[in-house]
């Protein structure tokens, strides 16, 4: 048995987490042609490449089919229950930036932090007789981070879509959602508020605590270690 990294399978996390294994010394190939989803690592014995969606790859770590993933920190903390319990973050990568935060309609100029959509949310329900509700993808970080500011009277509605139009779309009041820049979100005529940053989330190689490591196993995550420049 060898050593089982998984990366992304396609799109611009793949190519930057390519990019970023091939500036350390490590190539990253794809096993013959097409729709192969296995490759190898060359520069480093023992370990086998799995390519799979970024969002299996906190799964598949967390139930110890991989030993390596590289995903975003935002998809293992939403994915994984006590996620410092079942991984270690071996690297951040510096790329993959997102930013997962909670916004409001532009015109509710009265509304600009957490605690204001507190007060607005009691008042909605008392008016229209449901809860406030916020689209997300991202149910038990927005729920956690909800809970610590105080804010009870909602309700989540989930949204695996575009999110950012879940208010122009009349199927939300605000949302909970990743983003980079912003600017979908003003598109969208949507403001990100003051204290609504949830999380700040990057690429980052993590490593299974629930994997068999073998002796074998263990020495070729030492020899990637070296080969990437981390701390054996």
């Amino acid at each position: 048995m060898s050593l089982k990294l998984g990366v992304p399978s396609k799109g611009r996390l793949q190519d930057q987490t390519v990019d970023w294994f091939a500036e350390r010394g490590v190539t990253l190939e794809r096993s013959g042609a097409g729709r192969e989803y296995a490759g190898r690592v060359d520069g480093v014995p023992g370990v086998e490449l799995a390519l799979l969606s970024a969002a299996e790859i906190p799964r598949e770590l967390a139930a110890g089919r991989l030993h390596l993933g590289v995903t975003g920190q935002d998809l293992v903390r939403e994915g994984v229950p006590r996620w410092f319990d079942a991984l270690d973050e071996l690297a951040p990568m510096g790329f993959g930036f997102a930013d997962l935060v909670v916004a409001v309609p532009a015109f509710w100029i009265d509304v600009d932090d957490m605690s204001d959509l507190d007060a607005v949310a009691a008042d909605f329900r008392s008016r229209h007789g449901h809860r406030l509700r916020v689209a997300t993808k991202y149910h038990r970080l927005t729920r956690e981070f909800f809970r610590k500011a105080g804010v009870a009277d909602y309700q989540l509605v989930d949204s695996q879509g575009a999110t950012e139009g879940a208010v122009k779309n009349l199927t939300a009041e605000a949302v909970a959602d990743i983003t980079s820049s912003g600017a979908t979100l003003r598109d969208n005529h949507l403001r990100i508020l003051s204290d609504g940053l949830i999380l700040r989330s990057q690429a980052t190689l993590f490593a299974s605590r629930n994997a068999n490591w073998s002796d074998a196993d263990r020495d070729a995550l030492d020899d990637l270690r070296r080969s990437l420049g981390l701390p054996v």
